[in-house]
């Protein structure tokens, strides 16, 4: 809903020459929120953080893999060796010389035992000789044909895999990883809303100068009307006679120092505004009109208590800046949490399919096939000579050191509170008695005035009434815009600056 009313405003405040130039408080406010690069930084950190917390969470389940690829290899893998490929291949050659010999052994001990003749001997040799070739060469083919089957023909390999790991247990390393994810989107939120509150400050700090400026030009103009007008009546009385020249060079005096008061004046007018639209976001040259410049008074109600906004209690989950450290020492207790889970058992659940070409599992097949596996892996750090002890300690500290420096922040915090609690009664304080002055230097001047008309009373005790009257109006108008900013220090303290 707020969004929504900035951007009415946003655009309301745009939509006509004359509109374009006026502002109120909450246009400005509305404005500064929608331009200011740091606010939306922040908004794009928070965007950011969000999303490392929605990818820490993934990390509780499955992750699948595949892979991919081809070789070439310059040589086949190989089952059998040199020596066993030349005795297969002339297996046929080898076993006929072996039987041929061992014949010829047998029929020469039948020939020397007188069993057989010689010439028997040499029929039967002649036989062996024909019938060995054939032998020969069947059995090397039957050689060869085994040696073939047992080629694997690696040259070219292609390959793939698909694999799913879930953690089972990590050491508590994921829980913590999503505990700081989400303790850094917190830590984001926070960033935003302090640099909102540091942009609604450092607006409500410029708005109000331009207005003290304004109200100090008008004040400034009222004055030289003023010392103009006792100027006029004392240029007249020289001529009459009534007055010397040297009262004249005394008002004439003021007249000058009024003048360079409103150039002053204007000056810084036109250096604030200048400042105002550059928070806003808009151009510096955009002549704007604040919509509290034309009040006579800043409306301020003096019966507004302190007690009704201060509350240092709320302070410690108001203010950003607490709520940031304290974000900080969780991030280092998680962080403590995840340098002792390293240190700790870790159990994996691993499964996937596994493809490729030769078919490994069936002789080396030039087809694609695969197998499917299933497994656990457990990591257990057995020694690390107190490398975790050393770690641990050294995360432990640094818990300590931030819980430290939150603690020295709510004591400042507290001061700074109490100090601006001071400040709001001290600027209700001053603007009562400048309203009180207020009445007395307007009385004075009264009789002044009444006094150098009746010729009872010289130009000096005019001058100086009219000093005394513009001294007092110009207190009023700091002790106003003092009483805002006092209240907005307050709020900015407490951490309810809000829009």
């Amino acid at each position: 809903m707020k969004k929504i009313i900035s951007l009415f405003i946003f655009f309301g405040a745009f939509m006509s020459a004359e509109a374009q130039r006026t502002l109120s408080l909450d246009s400005c406010r509305a404005l500064a929120l929608h331009n200011n690069k740091q606010i939306n930084i922040s908004k794009l950190k928070q965007d950011m953080a969000m999303n490392i917390r929605k990818a820490a969470k993934t990390k509780y389940l499955p992750k699948v893999d595949a892979a991919g690829g081809y070789q070439y290899f310059s040589e086949s893998i190989s089952l059998l060796n040199n020596d066993e490929k030349n005795q297969l291949n002339n297996l046929g050659t080898n076993a006929a010389t072996l039987a041929g010999g061992s014949l010829s052994s047998m029929v020469t001990g039948l020939v020397q035992q007188g069993v057989i003749p010689a010439s028997v001997a040499q029929q039967i040799s002649g036989a062996m000789g024909q019938l060995g070739a054939p032998m020969a060469t069947a059995g090397n083919q039957i050689g060869n044909s085994i040696v073939k089957s047992l080629e694997t023909d690696t040259h070219n390999i292609w390959g793939g895999a698909i694999m799913v790991r879930q953690p089972i247990y990590m050491g508590g390393a994921i829980t913590a990883i999503n505990n700081i994810a989400k303790i850094n989107e917190s830590l984001a939120e926070n960033d935003a809303d302090y640099k909102t509150q540091s942009t609604l400050y450092d607006i409500d700090q410029a708005y109000w100068l331009v207005i003290s400026l304004k109200q100090k030009q008008l004040l400034a103009n009222s004055y030289l009307n003023l010392v103009k007008k006792l100027n006029s009546d004392v240029q007249k009385m020289i001529k009459e006679g009534v007055a010397t020249r040297a009262d004249g060079l005394r008002v004439n005096v003021k007249v000058n120092e009024a003048e360079m008061q409103v150039t002053q004046v204007e000056d810084g007018l036109t250096l604030s505004k200048m400042m105002l639209c550059q928070l806003c976001g808009i151009p510096m040259s955009y002549n704007i009109t604040l919509a509290d410049e034309s009040s006579d008074s800043l409306n301020i109600d003096m019966s507004q208590q302190t007690d009704n906004v201060a509350d240092k209690d709320a302070a410690s989950s108001n203010r950003p800046e607490l709520r940031m450290l304290q974000n900080s020492i969780e991030i280092s207790q998680q962080a403590t949490k995840l340098v002792r889970a390293e240190y700790l058992p870790h159990i994996l659940l691993t499964g996937g399919y596994l493809v490729s070409n030769p078919n490994i599992y069936n002789s080396f097949e030039r087809k694609f096939a695969g197998t499917w596996n299933v497994g656990v892996i457990l990591q257990v750090p057995v020694w690390n000579w107190f490398e975790s002890s050393y770690k641990i300690r050294a995360a432990k500290v640094a818990t300590c050191m931030a819980q430290m420096e939150l603690c020295d922040t709510k004591e400042k915090i507290d001061l700074q509170i109490t100090q601006s609690q001071f400040k709001v009664k001290e600027a209700h304080k001053k603007l009562t008695m400048a309203r009180k002055n207020i009445k007395s230097a307007e009385e004075n001047l009264r009789c002044a005035n009444l006094g150098f008309k009746e010729g009872i009373m010289e130009t000096t005790d005019v001058m100086t009434a009219q000093t005394a009257w513009q001294q007092a109006q110009s207190q009023k108008i700091d002790a106003e815009v003092e009483v805002k900013l006092s209240l907005v220090n307050l709020q900015k303290a407490l951490g309810v600056l809000r829009y």
